[in-house]
């Protein structure tokens, strides 16, 4: 179930081959101003998921047949993998809203 999308392409009109990464939307309930998404089956939550040069519309589809609510995130093709760069944009995404 897709329930959010975060755009953090710098070259947004690219949709033909970009990154995409999944988590649970309720990684998002300690942000501020975030509205607050229900505590999924542990059995069921996606806590990272990612693919690689896929299209906007399938990384859509893929997010949309997770079985809990999920946040997409959409990276230019060769971002949001390396260096573990989303989890770097997590974590100041937390120090900068708390």
């Amino acid at each position: 179930m897709l329930w959010n999308i975060i755009d953090k392409r710098t070259r947004p009109y690219r949709w033909q081959e970009i990154n995409a990464i999944i988590e649970a939307t309720e990684h998002d309930n300690s942000c501020k101003d975030s509205d607050q998404a229900p505590e999924s089956d542990p059995s069921l939550t996606v806590d990272y998921e990612a693919l690689e040069a896929i299209s906007v519309a399938e990384a859509i589809q893929w997010a949309e047949g997770k079985p809990c609510p999920v946040t997409l995130y959409l990276y230019d093709l060769g971002q949001g993998f390396g260096d573990d760069e989303h989890f770097t944009n997590v974590e100041i995404r937390f120090s900068d809203d708390n």
